[in-house]
């Protein structure tokens, strides 16, 4: 793969974007692959078109849908075999709610495989959001859609037809639900995190942010580059199992202030709960004319990004980092764009 060699990160020699090599298998496992897509395939295509031809239309509960979205998990041998929080000890997840992602919070997920949608809908139930590097906003996106996105070209700027939001204003409007973001803005082999969107800059001070990174054995059924949906589903659907691993990190906010020990140690004397539905900018130890990056309404259409906005934005990376045991690349959806392009040319 020499041939790529300007498509790895200069820092860290990590290529992000050339798809993971599929393990060879000898000639006496043929049968048995073959069979098991046989036997899968059809029961995959009718609980896709169940759920999302009738299912997701319907005012049914959310629990018969993730029992629908499961099964389609559950099918191609996709097991959820391990997940971590921060801050939390094996066996006390039931103890420590507050670690995971809530109504009124923020996902910013890794991207790697059209299963990361899949499965965050199977648990959390989020809105899906769709970014792009240059934008503030976000487009609000069906899961369908969001598995899609998986095999589509990367974009650097949203579509005129597009209607775009603030995440601060998406959590208003959906202040029951989670959203979920996926700051890379496309796809990658899971094996480095790249350069984030500014879309989290639009979310509110006041709203957790949960960094969630989720990993696959083998590494195979990643879509690193665009299309190819048909070789994905057949190494999907012809192996016996998939392990999912899943790392959720301790919530962050769009504001370093909420992060420091002094400011916890205010917010408690004070008495003012960190919950969505509070206004801790309320509280007269909060205010002193501190500017936050989810306060201004023009937030949403400025592009530049602050020496502090960074900050926030590399934490989050860096979250996400740590929890893939992977490393942060400066390649982006520029330079997508570009593998792209010679990919599909040297391909032909």
């Amino acid at each position: 793969m020499e041939k790529y060699s300007q498509f790895r990160d200069k820092g860290t020699a990590i290529a992000p974007f050339l798809p993971v090599p599929t393990a060879p298998t000898s000639l006496l496992w043929a049968p048995i692959h073959f069979t098991l897509f046989i036997l899968r395939a059809p029961a995959v295509l009718c609980l896709s078109i169940f759920y999302f031809g009738l299912i997701e239309y319907l005012p049914v509960g959310s629990l018969i849908k993730r029992c629908v979205l499961w099964a389609v998990l559950a099918v191609p041998g996709v097991w959820w075999v391990d997940l971590q929080v921060d801050g939390v000890k094996r066996g006390k997840l039931a103890e420590k709610k507050d670690h995971l992602p809530h109504a009124g919070t923020v996902i910013a997920s890794s991207f790697t495989s059209p299963l990361d949608p899949l499965y965050l809908a199977g648990i959390f139930t989020p809105v899906f959001t769709r970014s792009w590097p240059e934008e503030r906003k976000v487009e609000v996106v069906s899961l369908f859609r969001a598995i899609t996105l998986a095999f589509s070209q990367p974009q650097l700027a949203p579509p005129k037809s597009a209607k775009l939001f603030t995440l601060k204003e998406l959590t208003q409007r959906y202040h029951e639900s989670i959203i979920c973001v996926f700051p890379e803005c496309t796809t990658t082999n899971g094996r480095g995190i790249l350069p984030f969107s500014p879309s989290l800059l639009t979310t509110d001070p006041r709203t957790k942010i949960y960094p969630v990174n989720l990993r696959y054995t083998p590494g195979d059924i990643t879509t690193p580059v665009p299309g190819g949906a048909p070789s994905w589903i057949w190494r999907l659907l012809s192996k016996p199992t998939h392990c999912m691993r899943v790392r959720i990190a301790r919530h962050m906010y769009n504001n370093r202030t909420l992060d420091t020990p002094v400011a916890k140690d205010v917010l408690k004397a004070s008495g003012v709960d960190m919950g969505f539905d509070t206004n801790i900018w309320d509280s007269p130890h909060m205010r002193n004319g501190i500017k936050h990056s989810g306060d201004s309404e023009d937030d949403g259409g400025r592009t530049e990004v602050s020496a502090e906005e960074k900050r926030v934005i590399d934490r989050v990376g860096e979250d996400l980092a740590r929890l893939g045991r992977v490393k942060r690349v400066g390649l982006g959806v520029p330079e997508k764009i570009e593998f792209v392009k010679v990919w599909e040319s040297r391909r032909r």
